[in-house]
């Protein structure tokens, strides 16, 4: 195995390199972004006990079929569900884990639905 480094695997080092300085607490868990070539997925992590408490993605089917292109109104929607479903769950405020990624686009209006759907972040 080469020790190139691919886009990849730096976004991995970049994720590692957060994660050292930020972690989810039961008082206020950690709202993680994946973002792949088609989707997008965020979940509400609790690191103490290891257990995702919410999660939403462009593919739930509540999004399915408002979701077709359009990357970022479609993220935002996924901040404004995965906001309602923490809410439901008793979460006022999270630490936001942009995962690597950089904090604009779709990771941004992620954070940005979220904020809409009166999570503190």
């Amino acid at each position: 195995m080469s020790s190139k480094v691919t886009r990849y695997r730096g976004r991995e080092r970049r994720a590692l390199r957060v994660r050292k300085k930020i972690s989810g607490s039961p008082a206020r868990p950690r709202l993680t972004v994946y973002r792949s070539l088609r989707h997008i997925y965020a979940q509400v992590v609790d690191d103490g006990a290891g257990r995702t408490l919410a999660a939403a993605s462009s593919l739930d089917p509540e999004l399915r079929e408002s979701a077709k292109g359009r990357c970022c109104e479609t993220a935002r929607q996924v901040g404004l569900l995965l906001a309602r479903r923490a809410k439901e769950a008793g979460i006022e405020s999270v630490v936001f884990d942009r995962n690597g990624y950089l904090y604009h686009g779709c990771v941004k209006a992620v954070a940005e639905g979220a904020r809409e759907g009166e999570l503190r972040l």
